[in-house]
């Protein structure tokens, strides 16, 4: 039995990834309305509309449970709230069991990486966690349109055996072990998504949204390498891929919510406006923070925190982006 934490698009879509690859799927949420749709209907319909999940998706609202009877845990919560719903049941988590991260963002008030935060709460080694990323709508991939991932892990062999585990003819799985690369990129992005659209939200075109999205990787690769991440996860599945898809689909929330406050409604109206959790909004914090203590120049992704949580307006935002000093683009 595989175990999924999590109700939501991408914990749901994810568990029929699982489950069209072979696998038995248990799905905790905290929600009894969607647990037992899930469980009676096999559908849900808030987070995952238009899709049924197979037979072999069951779930439950018993944490306890679901973590004492997996055989791989996979952690599908959202990055500021895993902490506290993994640290009362971490001592049920059997001896062994592979952890596999489907979250992306850094921890507030820590600087934690996903990862960090997994092996500090559920007392286990680096060596078992696999973090999962890459383009990964969830609503396309519950399509079974064609889509890939890749698997990170500083022990290789597992993240190849997680690719076994969940490769499916419409989801293909790669491995690396740059588990640092793949987790920055994934946290990093969602603050560009914001920004690329705030862009669009403003009534700006492709030429903006290319810069943004070319000048953010630069910056997500300048953080990702000074914490020792390879460059090349920069150009991956992880990097590049993540971050085009993120900063140019609709389906995106937090382009979505990036593009609702460019429009001009504030946070919490754009917050409620686009639904779901856009990771982004409370990441940019700890990213720029993690960044100013690793004197990493983000100016895109401190731009962002300054409009979402200091005042700035947005088009004052591009004006300051756009007077910065001259540089070499490679610098």
């Amino acid at each position: 039995m595989i175990g999924v934490l999590g109700t939501g698009a991408w914990g749901t879509t994810f568990a029929k990834v699982l489950a069209d690859a072979g696998n038995d799927v248990l799905v905790w949420g905290r929600s009894a309305g969607v647990v037992d749709e899930i469980r009676e209907s096999h559908t849900n319909e808030r987070y995952v509309p238009g899709y049924r999940l197979p037979e072999t998706v069951a779930a439950t609202t018993d944490l306890v449970e679901t973590v004492e009877r997996s055989r791989t845990l996979v952690v599908a919560l959202p990055s500021q709230v895993a902490r506290g719903v993994l640290a009362p049941v971490a001592h049920h988590l059997p001896d062994g069991v592979p952890v596999v991260s489907l979250m992306k963002g850094i921890e507030l008030g820590s600087d934690m990486r996903m990862t960090q935060v997994l092996t500090e709460v559920l007392r286990i080694d680096p060596e078992r966690i696999v973090v999962l990323s890459g383009p990964n709508l969830s609503r396309e991939i519950a399509a079974g349109q064609p889509s890939a991932c890749v698997l990170a892990c500083t022990d290789i062999e597992r993240a190849k055996a997680m690719s076994r585990v969940c490769a499916t003819p419409y989801f293909r799985p790669y491995v690396t072990d740059d588990v640092i690369g793949v987790e920055m990129a994934g946290a990093a992005k969602n603050v560009i998504a914001l920004a690329v659209g705030m862009a669009e939200g403003c009534g700006f075109g492709d030429n903006t949204k290319a810069t943004i999205i070319t000048r953010g990787l630069a910056e997500i690769t300048r953080l990702a390498v000074t914490l020792g991440a390879d460059p090349a996860t920069m150009a991956g599945l992880a990097g590049l891929g993540d971050l085009v898809a993120t900063c140019a689909s609709p389906l995106s929330r937090n382009f979505t919510l990036g593009r609702n406050v460019g429009s001009g409604m504030g946070l919490e109206a754009a917050v409620a406006a686009t639904g779901g959790t856009a990771e982004g909004a409370k990441s940019c914090r700890s990213v720029a923070h993690l960044a100013a203590t690793m004197g990493v120049d983000m100016p895109i992704t401190n731009a962002v925190v300054a409009v979402l949580y200091e005042g700035l307006g947005v088009l004052v935002m591009t004006g300051a982006l756009l007077s910065r000093p001259r540089k070499d683009e490679r610098d």
